[in-house]
């Protein structure tokens, strides 16, 4: 037993060993013009989601998702948010990123609204999504995270609002 245990140690510290040999003699790819491997895809997705799943806390939204909160979210995601997330029928920034940009209007998203919000505020290391929170409100925040969690199921009259341009009302 105590041999087995031993073998187990000493392949754990090989692969530990070959991977940060991998890492630092610079065989792993770090061009942004060419895709990421599919492993390299799923790891990031994975340690993005769980990351956010710990560190945001789940608070209630203080922002209602009446009508006229709705109506002033999606402005707020057209003006801000949908040059790199898209808008209905229009992809934003191009899926090569790693991890890929949401394309909020087409696949919605799972996370819940405290998430959403926490990820606009503090935004995610090394993926383009920058910090909000900075200069905009918690209430500003609040407000785009619930539209956003409702992108895919808005009511009719939210729907139409947003597709009028402000300057015809």
């Amino acid at each position: 037993m105590r041999n087995f245990l031993a073998g187990v140690l000493f392949a754990v510290l090989l692969l530990l060993v070959g991977a940060l040999a991998y890492l630092r003699m610079g065989f792993a790819e770090v061009r942004a013009d060419i895709s990421p491997t599919r492993w390299e895809k799923a790891l990031m997705f994975s340690a993005v989601h769980a990351s956010v799943r710990r560190h945001a806390p789940e608070l209630p939204n203080p922002v209602p998702p009446t009508d006229q909160n709705l109506i002033a979210g999606g402005r707020i995601y057209l003006n801000e948010c949908s040059g790199c997330h898209g808008t209905p029928g229009k992809p934003g920034m191009p899926q090569e990123l790693n991890p890929p940009i949401p394309q909020f209007p087409e696949d919605g998203t799972s996370y819940s609204e405290a998430q959403i919000f926490w990820i606009a505020k503090h935004g995610i290391r090394l993926s383009g999504m920058f910090v909000n929170g900075l200069w905009d409100s918690d209430e500003k925040l609040w407000t785009v995270a619930a539209y956003i969690k409702r992108i895919k199921s808005l009511p009719p009259n939210v729907e139409s609002q947003l597709a009028t341009p402000e300057s015809q009302k």
